[in-house]
This record gives structure tokens, sequence and C-alpha cells, in this order.
């Protein structure tokens, strides 16, 4: 009698213990599949060529990943068909690596398409706006023409997000890491998965003091 009922205590806090850590295992398994997703398209970067993929190559599929875990609004697209665009502002770092990276990729249906522009004005059709370090200086100018878009501004100079772009990509200790600015997204509109966000170092407000 007291061993059944020992066993019936038991079993009742084992799935009492299960109760409360199914959300944790559910928030790692959703980790999980990012990191997963994230490890296989660099899989598919890396495939075909004897060394490792390069530092740009990795920065590209971080791109695409980003745009699979960000909601646009509504309206940044002209139509249903319209292709979801990835720019490169300034002196291009990625060369072709971006183009064969992402060749035959789509987000929600739409097919990626890389583009290169010289100046803010030409970009603000974009998705996904890659500030390169040839326009570090010039990036309150890029940031004030961008306004009113839905823009993703992304770059990889130091104290990017800081300065109110989206997201800073970082190379330490040979891996990609990143940085992204909450209210910069919140102002273009842009909705970020908390899965996404728990991955980033995530920061508010610019240096500039606007919030």
């Amino acid at each position: 009698m007291n061993r059944n009922g020992t066993e019936r205590i038991s079993s009742a806090g084992h799935k009492r213990e299960a109760r409360h850590r199914q959300p944790h295992l559910f928030r790692i398994a959703s980790l999980t599949v990012w990191l997963l997703a994230l490890v296989l398209t660099s899989a598919v970067v890396a495939r075909g060529q004897d060394s490792a993929p390069t530092e740009y190559q990795l920065k590209a599929v971080f791109l695409y990943n980003f745009a699979k875990f960000i909601d646009w609004p509504s309206n940044t697209f002209v139509t249903r068909q319209s292709p979801f665009v990835i720019c490169i502002l300034g002196v291009d770092p990625f060369g072709t690596t971006i183009d064969e990276t992402l060749k035959g990729k789509t987000v929600e249906d739409r097919a990626v398409v890389i583009e290169r522009a010289k100046e803010p004005a030409e970009v603000r059709h974009c998705q996904i706006v890659f500030v390169s370090a040839s326009e570090r200086h010039r990036l309150p100018e890029i940031l004030t023409v961008l306004q009113g878009t839905s823009a993703l501004i992304v770059g990889d100079t130091d104290r990017f997000t800081d300065s109110g772009g989206t997201i800073q990509l970082m190379l330490e200790q040979n891996r990609i890491r990143f940085t992204i600015n909450t209210d910069a997204a919140e102002g273009a509109g842009l909705r970020i998965s908390s899965k996404l966000l728990a991955l980033a170092k995530v920061v508010r407000g610019s240096e500039s003091g606007k919030n």
C-alpha cells in the first residue's frame, strides 16, 4: 500500500516537473532550430570548396537568416510578386559572394534580389540595406534619408547600432555575433522575432539621444 502510494506521488511529481520544464524546453528547441538552420545554410556555402567560408560569405548568410525572423509591414512590397531586395550601399565588401551564396533563395515566396547603390536615396525601396564601411561617416545622413521606410539597416562598423543602425554584425574570435537596436527596428515598423532577439545583444536608442 505504501509502496503503491509512493509510486503514485513520485509519478505525479515527475509530471509536475515535466510541465514546469516544458516551456523552457520549447524555448531551447526553438533556438536550436534557428541555429541549425544557420549551420545548414553555412554548410551550403562551404559545400564544393576546400576552405572554410569567408567572413562575408557568413555575413551574407546572416542577412538572409535575419529576413526569416523579421516581419515587414504589409505596405513594404508594391505587389504580391515584388522581390525581397537586399541592397549594398557604398563600396561592396561582398563582391560576387553574396550573389552566389543567395542565388535561388526566397523569403516568404519572394525571390531574393541583390542590388548595389552609391546614394542613400537609391535604397529607399530595399528591405535590407547593408551600409558599407566606406559610408560610416555618412550614417546620420543615411538614417535621415531612410526615415519613413521599412528598411532593416545593417552594418559592421564600430558603434553602428549605438549610432542608430538596426543591426550590427561583429566578428569575434572567428564567430559572427550581432547587436540589435530595438528602437530603430520599431521606428521602421519591423517586428523582430523573440528567437532572434534571444541570440543578440540588445540596445535601445542611439548616442545622438534619439528614442
